[in-house]
C-alpha cells in the first residue's frame, strides 16, 4: 500500500514538472525571501522603503512582464514584506481576520475595482486569502493568493485582461508558490 502511494507522488511530482516544462516556465527562487514560484520568465527585482504606520517597512518585489501582445496576463508578480512581530503574526486567528478583510478592501480601493469573490486559502499551515478584483471599468483582472507566514506577508498577482482571466497560466503561477 505505501509504494502504491509513493509510486502515485512520483507520478504527480513528475506531471507538475512535465507540464512546467512543457509551458517553457522555470523555478524562481528567493532564499531571502523564503520562497519559490514558477515563472514564465526571468523575473525583476524592485525593493522599495515604506514609511508606515508601524515604522519602515522594506517592500520586496519581483515581477515578469511578457512582451508579447497575445500573452496571458499581463504581469506575474510576488511580493512580500516583514512586518514587526507585534503588530501582525499568523498566530492570532482574530487579528488575521481584520488583516485580510483590511488589505483585501485596500487592494479594491486601490484600483477603484468591483470584488468579485474572495475564499480562504492554506499553505503548509498558515491560513490565506484568495481574492479576484475586476477593474478598469471590468476591462481587466486582478487574481490575487495572499499569505501571512509568523510576520511576514506574501502576495502573489496576475494582471491580465477580462477576457483573458480564466487563463491556465495565472493559476499555474498563483499555485506554484512555495515556502523553503
Amino acid at each position: 500500500m505505501k509504494n502504491s502511494y509513493f509510486f502515485l507522488l512520483l507520478f504527480l511530482l513528475g506531471t507538475v514538472t512535465e507540464s512546467s516544462a512543457q509551458l517553457g516556465w522555470e523555478e524562481f527562487m528567493s532564499y531571502e525571501g523564503k520562497f519559490r514560484v514558477l515563472t514564465p520568465g526571468e523575473m525583476q527585482e524592485k525593493t522599495q522603503s515604506l514609511e508606515t504606520g508601524l515604522g519602515l517597512i522594506q517592500y520586496h518585489s519581483f515581477f515578469f512582464e511578457p512582451k508579447e501582445k497575445d500573452a496571458d496576463n499581463l504581469v506575474y508578480l510576488l511580493s512580500y514584506c516583514d512586518y514587526p512581530a507585534e503588530a501582525v503574526h499568523s498566530d492570532s486567528t482574530a487579528l488575521m481576520q481584520e488583516f485580510y478583510a483590511t488589505t483585501i478592501a485596500a487592494a479594491v480601493e486601490s484600483v477603484k475595482g468591483e470584488l468579485l469573490y474572495q475564499t480562504e486559502v492554506f499553505i503548509d499551515d498558515y491560513a490565506g486569502r484568495y481574492w479576484r478584483v475586476d477593474y478598469n471599468e471590468g476591462k481587466a483582472t486582478i487574481k490575487t493568493k495572499a499569505y501571512v507566514v509568523k510576520n511576514r506577508y506574501y502576495s502573489i498577482q496576475t494582471i491580465t485582461l477580462k477576457e483573458k482571466s480564466l487563463n491556465i497560466s495565472a493559476d499555474h503561477f498563483l499555485d506554484s508558490f512555495s515556502l523553503l
